[in-house]
């Protein structure tokens, strides 16, 4: 009789799944990885407008997606929105306004690290808005969703989910690390003790904000490499895009030489050879 797999409080198996291997994983990001690029240039040759949404608990995994999302994109194409505290100024506008300014101009693609949902999440949890703002947000943010999407932006939204067991390795992984431990801030460490505070507003936000014409995606996150296939997978398929011809490119020969003669070297301060030490 096979084993019973382990569940985490909210119900979920933990670890039910084989991990996928490291080779089958690099071979099937590459080749989504340069679907993404032909996605990019379709963007671009069309005009059209992405907007994709990366939610999820702390260290679910949502970075790591980004990064290998944005990895051979054009930096002037495809952007991150990751943004910070609210000024004391932007407190005081319209809840949506600062990320309207993100929102992406024609041949235009944005991810938003967390975005509007913060609201719904985080600021609700922790007590950062008032009852009435959140209520508001739940009320405003399906007509604001409807409003880009019927102004042509292809909107997609991925929610990360993490069990707590995963998340609470990953930031133990992460104090360990002091390549990592930047990333564990006091925010993270007090998701600890909300875990269920943030599954009853994950809940309560995807009840409201869940809608046909802009539905949430949920993608399973204990592991890191099939979440990213995943969700490249299931974006790619969701967008009518199509290979656009290369513009034809041609080298130009050399011309010849006028007599520019290069200054000395000793003129100019190089970096060090530290390469060479090694």
């Amino acid at each position: 009789m096979a084993a019973k797999a382990k569940r985490d409080r909210t119900g979920r198996e933990d670890g039910s799944r084989e991990r996928l291997a490291r080779k089958p994983y690099e071979r099937e990001l590459l080749r989504l990885q340069h679907e993404l690029v032909k996605l990019q240039e379709w963007v671009r040759a069309e005009g059209a407008r992405l907007v994709v949404v990366f939610e999820g608990r702390d260290a679910a995994g949502k970075g790591g997606a980004i990064k290998r999302v944005t990895e051979y994109l054009n930096p002037r194409i495809a952007r991150v929105a990751a943004l910070p505290t609210p000024t004391e100024r932007q407190r005081t506008q319209w809840y949506f306004q600062r990320y309207v300014e993100h929102l992406p101009a024609a041949g235009e693609i944005v991810l938003f690290d967390r975005s509007w949902y913060n609201r719904a999440g985080v600021e609700r949890v922790m007590g950062f808005c008032t009852d009435e703002e959140y209520w508001q947000f739940l009320h405003q943010c399906p007509t604001f969703e409807r409003m880009l999407i019927e102004s042509g932006v292809l909107l997609r939204k991925y929610w990360f989910s993490v069990s707590d067991t995963e998340q609470e390795r990953r930031f133990r992984d992460r104090l360990a690390d002091p390549m990592k431990r930047w990333k564990l801030s006091p925010m993270d460490v007090e998701s600890i003790t909300r875990w269920e505070d943030y599954s009853r507003a994950k809940d309560e936000m995807f009840v409201y904000t869940d809608t046909p014409e802009s539905p949430w995606h949920v993608v399973e996150s204990d592991d890191k490499r099939r979440a990213r296939i995943n969700m490249i997978a299931h974006l790619l398929s969701t967008v009518p895009y199509r290979e656009v011809s290369p513009r034809k490119v041609e080298l130009p020969a050399r011309p010849a030489s006028r007599g520019y003669q290069r200054p000395p070297r000793d003129l100019q301060k190089y970096v060090p050879d530290h390469a060479a030490e090694l």
